[in-house]
């Protein structure tokens, strides 16, 4: 047997006896950090089960009167009731809808800040490509509330009473013509510029911070033309106040059935619809994501809700929350394309 020194028996042994206190120390260490996160996470679950236990914060990025605000309006108050909580409607316009998407992004992923929101979600991208956020990882959706065409309204005293005639206008002088939307990268602004593309001319657009602004020149004739959603300008329509002259998607509209569609004017290829949905930060618990999505389709069940969308020229949609995902994923290379090829710039 080789002999080994009391001294070297002792080392090992010390040796020894180290590396067990400190593997302890690592299973104690691993033990007490899984129990930590037991913990939190049936915090965090406890949280979301029990939500909303306190009122909810809906970003509306456009100004007050606009057709968000007033999607959201409708909405607003039977959310709550299928909800328990009161719904705060917080209007953040400016930046084509980027300033208030961003307080949204920013927001704590709890369920308590909610984006409501147009389809120029999926355009700003394109229009602004240094924005803060990520469209597409810095939300986590909800569900449609509902979709709808753009529409083409012009001053009354606007000498042309058609698509037909307005285009002709157009040729005539090219650059003389100009016409709003809610801001830059909104449905509408790609709708005119779509037109442009389509018809071979040239006109001026005119960015506003939301519908409200934006219609309220066009009435007063500061702005010849205005290309909107159906909800901004569906009174003043129906009130005489504008004129329509068509609409941007491939059927007519069930709430203004008169209205031709843009394609009837003999322009093919031309289809712009929007839609109005409902997003949350990410990594907001699932939890959460259901209770809203749940409560948004049973409000669009509602035949009074689904009659008063209709009156503003909006089919009531729902659905689930993985949808509205696929459907954001899909526009925004669609959207890209066309803003590429109209040379569309941020202001």
């Amino acid at each position: 047997m080789r002999y080994r020194s009391p001294c070297a028996i002792w080392r090992n042994t010390r040796t020894l006896f180290e590396e067990t206190i400190v593997n302890r120390r690592q299973s104690l260490l691993r033990v007490i950090g899984t129990a930590a996160l037991v913990l939190a996470s049936g915090s965090a679950f406890a949280q979301a089960t029990g939500y909303p236990d306190k009122p909810i914060r809906f970003v509306v990025p456009y100004p007050p009167g606009g057709g968000t605000d007033v999607i959201a309006r409708i909405v607003q108050d039977r959310l709550r009731a299928a909800l328990g909580q009161s719904i705060i409607i917080d209007n953040r316009g400016g930046a084509g809808g980027s300033i208030g998407t961003e307080v949204v992004a920013r927001s704590a992923p709890d369920g308590y800040t909610v984006l409501f929101t147009l389809s120029s979600h999926t355009i700003n991208p394109a229009i602004f490509p240094k924005l803060s956020f990520d469209t597409a990882r810095d939300f986590e959706p909800i569900g449609i509330v509902c979709s709808l065409p753009q529409i083409l309204v012009a001053n009354p005293q606007f000498s042309a009473n058609t698509l037909q005639q307005l285009i002709s206008m157009a040729k005539e002088k090219p650059g003389s013509l100009a016409y709003a939307s809610v801001g830059n990268g909104s449905p509408g602004h790609l709708a005119g510029e779509m037109l442009k593309l389509r018809t071979g001319t040239q006109m001026t657009h005119i960015p506003y911070r939301g519908g409200g602004p934006a219609v309220t020149d066009v009435v007063s004739g500061q702005v010849p033309l205005l290309w909107v959603s159906i909800p901004a300008a569906a009174q003043f329509v129906k009130q005489k106040q504008l004129k329509a002259l068509a609409v941007s998607t491939v059927k007519r509209s069930a709430a203004f059935p008169d209205v031709p569609t843009v394609q009837e004017a003999g322009i093919p290829d031309f289809e712009v619809d929007s839609w109005y949905a409902m997003f949350v930060p990410a990594k907001t618990p699932r939890v959460i994501v259901d209770r809203l999505n749940a409560a948004l389709n049973t409000v669009l069940k509602e035949p009074e809700i689904r009659e008063k969308l209709l009156a503003q020229g909006s089919e009531a949609v729902g659905g689930t929350s993985e949808q509205l995902g696929a459907v954001v994923n899909a526009e925004l290379p669609k959207w890209a394309k066309l803003v590429k090829d109209a040379g569309i710039k941020a202001d």
